[in-house]
C-alpha cells in the first residue's frame, strides 16, 4: 500500500522533485554539475539565510552534528546542552560519545528551554567552551525560544551549535541575524525531499575552534577541516572530498526553487495553516493538545491519548483502513500522545481533509458523539 504520510519526516515528496530525481545520474563533477551545485548552495544559503560557509554532506542529520562536535571540541572539554526531549538527549549522547563534559539545561519533557536558565548556567560554568540545542524538538513538538537562547550565547561570546533538522524552512531561522555559529538540517524535513544528505553552516566563530582545535584528530570524513580543504583547493571542479549523491541534490534544486519562488513566508505560513486546521479540527471533537501557545511548532503537532482507546487503536486504523501513517510518542510519551507531521503533501487541502475525515470516521466506529462536519471548522482557511 501506498500510504499518505502525516508523521514528522520524513514527508511525501512532490511528483516534481521525484521526477527529476529519476534522470540518469550526473557526475558529480566538471563544469554542467558545478553549476548544478554552485546554484543548489546558493539557494540552501537563501533558506539559511546567512553567508557562512555551507556544505552538503552525504548522511543524515546526525552526521553533521557529529561533525561539528568533533571538529570543533576537544576531549575533555566542557558543552552546555539543552534537554527538554529525546532529541537533547541524543545531543548529549554524541557530545558524550567524543568525551566531552556535558553540562545540561533542562526542561521537562512536554516544556521549552528557558534562556534565562541558560544564562545562569554559563554563569556557573565558566570553562564552557560551546552550546548545543535543538530548535524544534521533534519527539514533543516544542520549538525551543532559539533567538533568545542565541542571545545569551552571543552575549557570552560562546559558540551555539543548533540542530535545525526539523525546523528550517518551517519556521523563521534567520541564520547570520541571530549569530547562529553551527546551523544543522536535512532535506527530508521541511525542504520537502527524500532523506540521505545534511546541510551544515559554519561561521567565523565555529571556524576559530576548529584551527584552535586543529591538534585533536576525531577523523577525516566528518572533519570540519578536511571539507574546507577541498572547498579551497579543488574549488572549480570537486569542492568536497568525497562522492555527492547528485540525484538528490538534483530534487533538492528543485524544491529549493519553489520555496524561494513562492517566498519564505508563503512557505511558512502553508504550515501554520495546516496545523491550524489539524489542532482546531482535532480540539473540536474531544482532543486536547499537547502543546499550547507560542512553543507549539507548526511543522508538527502532539495530540494527547483520550481515555476512551489507546493511541495505537487509533493509528493502526488510519493505517489500515485509510492508508494514513501519523506516529506515536517517543521515550516517556509513548502511548501518551500521537503525532502528526504538517510538511510536504501533509499541509495540503486534499490530505488535510483525508486525515481529518478519517479521525472523524474512527470516532464514529467507536460510538462517540461527534458533530456534524466540526472536525472540520479551520479546514477553509488552509492553503
Amino acid at each position: 500500500m501506498r500510504y499518505k504520510l502525516f508523521i514528522p519526516g520524513p514527508c511525501e515528496v512532490d511528483e516534481s522533485v521525484l521526477e527529476v530525481m529519476a534522470q540518469p545520474t550526473p557526475r558529480h563533477y566538471g563544469d554542467e554539475w558545478m553549476e548544478i551545485y554552485r546554484e543548489t548552495l546558493d539557494l540552501l544559503k537563501q533558506l539559511f539565510q546567512t553567508q557562512n560557509d555551507l556544505y552538503i554532506v552525504p548522511g543524515t542529520g546526525s552526521a553533521a552534528l557529529d561533525m561539528a562536535f568533533g571538529s570543533m571540541l576537544g576531549t575533555g572539554e566542557t558543552i552546555v546542552i539543552g534537554d527538554n526531549g529525546f532529541f537533547g538527549e541524543r545531543l548529549r549522547a554524541m557530545a558524550q560519545a567524543y568525551g566531552l563534559h556535558v553540562v545540561t539545561f533542562d526542561a521537562p519533557h512536554g516544556q521549552p528551554l528557558d534562556a534565562e536558565e541558560l544564562r545562569r548556567v554559563l554563569a556557573r560554568t565558566p570553562q564552557a567552551r560551546a552550546v548545543a540545542v535543538v530548535h524544534h524538538e521533534t519527539a514533543t513538538t516544542v520549538l525551543n525560544p532559539l533567538h533568545e537562547i542565541a542571545q545569551v550565547t552571543n552575549e557570552a561570546g560562546i559558540p551555539i551549535i543548533v540542530d535545525a533538522i526539523s525546523s528550517l524552512g518551517g519556521v523563521p531561522l534567520p541564520v547570520d541575524e541571530w549569530g547562529i555559529d553551527v546551523c544543522v538540517t536535512v532535506p527530508n524535513k521541511c525542504i520537502e525531499c527524500p532523506p540521505g544528505m545534511a546541510f551544515i553552516s559554519v561561521g567565523p566563530r565555529a571556524w576559530e575552534m576548529v584551527d584552535r582545535n586543529a591538534g585533536q584528530h576525531h577523523g577525516w570524513y566528518l572533519s570540519l577541516r578536511t571539507w574546507r580543504e577541498y572547498a579551497a583547493n579543488w574549488a572549480t571542479w570537486h569542492p568536497y572530498p568525497v562522492t555527492l549523491p547528485t540525484n538528490n541534490i538534483l530534487g533538492v534544486r528543485v524544491s529549493l526553487r519553489q520555496i524561494i519562488d513562492n517566498g519564505l513566508e508563503a512557505h511558512y505560513a502553508r504550515y501554520r495553516q495546516a496545523a491550524r486546521a489539524v489542532r482546531e479540527g482535532l480540539k473540536a471533537v474531544g482532543f486536547e493538545m499537547l502543546i499550547e501557545g507560542p512553543a507549539a511548532s507548526p511543522i508538527a503537532t502532539a495530540v494527547k491519548a483520550r481515555p476512551e482507546f489507546a493511541v495505537d487503536e487509533l493509528l493502526a486504523y488510519l493505517a489500515h483502513a485509510h492508508g494514513i501513517l501519523a506516529s506515536g510518542g517517543l521515550g516517556p510519551l509513548h502511548g501518551k500522545i500521537f503525532r502528526v507531521g504538517h510538511m510536504g503533501k501533509a499541509a495540503t487541502r486534499p490530505y488535510l481533509q483525508l486525515f481529518l475525515s478519517a479521525v472523524e470516521a474512527f470516532l464514529r466506529e467507536k460510538g462517540l458523539p461527534v458533530g456534524e462536519g466540526a472536525i472540520f471548522c479551520a479546514l477553509s482557511e488552509t492553503v
